[in-house]
């Protein structure tokens, strides 16, 4: 196959026009990716929920867990609180600092008992109805709850409920689950801290897909991990008073809150009280799926997942993929930020030296105004810029951590071949991802994937790259904790682990509003 010949088929694979110039702009409902820039893998992060019981300063404590969950999601926040007698809620659309952009909206919300939520939609609406945590109030008294991640079997669930007479008023699986746990809760006569595994169980049973959950029964926060763990979930004590939980250690972190582990697959705990209550939803010794993109990606490098922190697995994903792709190069550059660590272990393992080749702008607004005047690659360019004195006259390694539809890499090259690069060798921490995600992760359609339908030399032919190399899957399972069968990594073989989304085949199908 001719280069001509690869780059027209990388162009025939994407008829939405994804393989063009431009990447998908913010539509009427809002930005649908964290900055407004215009420039995304199209592999978006999920949502980030956190919870915290048994502090005074409950709020103030959620509020600055979601700060440091801000990168799984950036359309809209909000916190709910109990103050032993009302719950309290505030929400809206925007980055954290937007949403809570007063004191009086802190001081708003008493109590010592709250959750927040961090949202990236990845198949609804993005609007200020479908923002978490979703607040109800039923004949057991208020419920709410703050989710991350996809029920693949929301359509079923939903026309059952439907059928029985429950009206919804938002488009999310999260909705879904309430009206499950309130149908549970409202069938048992007894309804203490007692009944409240038991009622989880039975609201869960059947339920299939992804979702960490964090809920407010009662006033109780209760945190809930499906039986196949596909996204994290951790807790730790505060060291000023009660307990935590967060999608990652990060944001124990922040509120100085020391990391006691991580939530088991099919485990409900109840945070409140001098120590937790563990229960199980189901045995601990069944199939386990986590989306190992967290390490890839989607999770901070200073987080904890797994018992090991993601910038060491990344360091690793860099080591190996030095080995399997070597390079006769100058020096090593990452695409900043979810590169840097994969970076320093390529580098680490070549001997090439490390570099700073682009700078990444973190102050982009929510939108931004476009210039009147055609400028080419403009929401690449307002996102990165080259360091022209490294890049010119040398030869060049690129690591980035994946490549989806291939246009933002297409316009990065470009750039750091107009800043003078020889050569650009660009190498990927990652496989080919050919399918896309059912699970809470946005990706596109199989069709616009371009490693869907593409050889590498043509991906590398329609970039723009001297030469491109991708880490093999066993490069990525060697780079993670052990044992691999814990992994989903059906983006990159396709071997969903539900059979219902298996004969969904390549189709959207089974999304409504992942959270």
């Amino acid at each position: 196959m001719s280069a001509r010949r690869s780059a027209t088929d990388v162009r025939r694979a994407d008829p939405t026009g994804a393989c063009g110039a431009t990447t998908r702009e913010a539509d009427s409902r809002g930005p649908r990716h964290g900055d407004g820039s215009g420039v995304t893998k199209v592999f978006h992060e999920e949502c980030g929920i956190f919870g915290i019981a048994g502090n005074p300063d409950a709020a103030r404590l959620t509020y600055l867990g979601l700060y440091a969950l801000q990168h799984r999601g950036q359309e809209s926040a909000g916190i709910v609180t109990w103050d032993g007698e009302t719950a309290f809620q505030h929400k809206a659309m925007g980055l954290v600092n937007h949403v809570f952009h007063d004191e009086s909206i802190l001081n708003s919300l008493p109590g010592a008992v709250a959750l927040g939520h961090v949202r990236y939609s990845t198949t609804g609406q993005s609007k200020l109805n479908n923002a978490q945590p979703i607040l109800v109030r039923f004949r057991g008294g208020p419920l709410a709850a703050a989710h991350n991640g996809n029920l693949v079997d929301s359509d079923r669930l939903r026309s059952t409920l439907e059928a029985g007479g429950s009206i919804f008023r938002t488009t999310t699986d999260t909705e879904t689950i309430l009206h499950l746990v309130a149908r549970a809760y409202s069938r048992r006569a007894s309804r203490t801290i007692e009944d409240i595994p038991a009622i989880l169980s039975e609201a869960l049973e059947g339920v299939e897909g992804a979702y960490s959950l964090v809920l407010m029964i009662d006033g109780r926060l209760i945190a809930v991990r499906d039986p196949r763990g596909y996204r994290p979930l951790c807790f730790g004590r505060v060291r000023s008073g009660g307990w935590a939980v967060a999608s990652e250690s990060c944001a124990l972190d922040i509120v100085d809150a020391d990391l006691a582990r991580e939530i088991e697959p099919g485990e409900i705990l109840i945070l409140n009280g001098p120590t937790p209550v563990s229960h199980r939803l189901v045995p601990a010794d069944g199939p386990r799926s986590f989306c190992i993109f967290e390490y890839v990606y989607f999770s901070r490098p200073d987080s904890f997942v797994g018992g090991v922190s993601v910038d060491h697995v990344r360091r690793n994903l860099g080591r190996n993929l030095a080995r399997e792709h070597p390079a006769d190069a100058d020096i090593v550059i990452a695409v900043p930020d979810s590169s840097n660590s994969a970076a320093m272990g390529y580098s680490e393992a070549s001997g090439i030296p490390l570099e700073i080749g682009l700078i990444r702008n973190h102050y982009i607004g929510r939108t931004f105004i476009h210039p009147r005047q055609s400028l080419r690659d403009f929401n690449v360019r307002i996102k990165y810029n080259p360091v022209a004195d490294t890049l010119a006259g040398r030869r060049i390694v690129v690591v980035d951590d994946s490549i989806v539809r291939g246009t933002t890499s297409q316009k990065l090259m470009r750039m750091i071949r107009d800043a003078g690069a020889r050569e650009i060798h660009l190498r990927v921490a990652s496989p080919p991802i050919r399918f896309p995600c059912f699970y809470g992760i946005d990706t596109p359609t199989r069709e616009e994937l371009v490693a869907s339908q593409n050889e590498v030399p043509a991906i590398a032919d329609f970039i723009g790259v001297d030469s491109l190399g991708y880490l093999s899957f066993d490069g990525l399972l060697d780079s993670a904790p052990p044992p691999r069968r814990n992994y989903c990594v059906a983006c990159f073989d396709g071997s969903y682990p539900h059979e219902c989304v298996m004969k969904a085949g390549t189709a959207r199908a089974g999304r409504r509003d992942a959270t």
